[in-house]
């Protein structure tokens, strides 16, 4: 426990440079987005390739979206994504 106590020290300490946070923020979001439409298209028993057939791209565009170290999302096509798996994609300032 005192590894995770020390780590959120940490990460509390760095959260205070504004670099450190834009990137931290960034990351977040990213790793948000690729974990929810792999986990709603699992869900719906929808595989890649069916995701993929629906937005009438390739089942490796779907993998990048799933990849947690993909940041090249578009939000056009975050919206085309939520409309393919019936969800809306909803998108808040904080």
């Amino acid at each position: 426990m005192k590894g995770v106590r020390r780590f959120k020290d940490r990460l509390k300490k760095d959260l205070r440079d504004p670099e450190f946070r834009r990137a931290f923020d960034e990351e977040e979001v990213c790793v948000s987005l690729a974990i929810q439409i792999a986990k709603i298209r699992q869900k719906k028993n929808i595989t890649q390739q069916e995701l993929a057939r629906r937005l009438q791209t390739t089942q490796q565009n779907i993998s990048r979206l799933e990849d947690i170290d993909n940041r090249s999302c578009s939000l056009k096509t975050l919206i085309k994504v939520a409309h393919a798996l019936d969800k809306r994609l909803k998108v808040e300032l904080v």
